[in-house]
């Protein structure tokens, strides 16, 4: 779903008050900024990620993000363990969160430590319907960044 620019793909899930997306692929879940996060952070400058291994509360950081406008965490939508960094591919392209949001610009592949957290994730028509009353009040209308 395409709304003011702003891809909403109904097959993930999301923790709409952080801007994460998360698709889970078994016990594993992979984890980025939405289109609407991306579009607000304006161009990525850098990203530390926190490293493999550690344990995250939810709404700790993941990673931190700057950009030219904003510096800020990356937050974890639930409690998690970090499995797999996407570091390698910002290395190469530190906009590919600004260009492939849902794809190749994945931030964290995590471990979910506590299934009772995931309770507020929305998917589908309900995520559609959330994310465009968010994107209405914020005002946002999302671009990608190109070569």
């Amino acid at each position: 779903m395409i709304y003011y620019g702003c891809d909403i793909p109904e097959d993930l899930y999301y923790d709409v008050e952080r801007d994460v997306w998360i698709r889970f692929e078994g016990e594993i879940a992979t984890l980025g900024m939405t289109d609407v996060a991306q579009t607000r952070c304006g161009k990525i400058a850098a990203i530390r990620f926190r490293p493999v291994g550690k344990q995250v509360a939810q709404g700790k950081a993941l990673a931190t993000i700057e950009s030219a406008k904003w510096v800020g965490p990356f937050p974890a939508p639930f409690a998690c363990e970090i499995v797999e960094t996407n570091e390698a591919a910002f290395e190469k392209d530190i906009l590919i969160a600004n260009k492939e949001p849902y794809s190749q610009g994945w931030l964290v592949r995590v471990r979910l430590l506590n299934p009772e957290e995931c309770r507020h994730l929305v998917t589908g028509a309900s995520a559609v319907a959330a994310y465009r009353a968010r994107i209405e009040a914020l005002q946002v209308r999302c671009f990608r960044c190109v070569e």
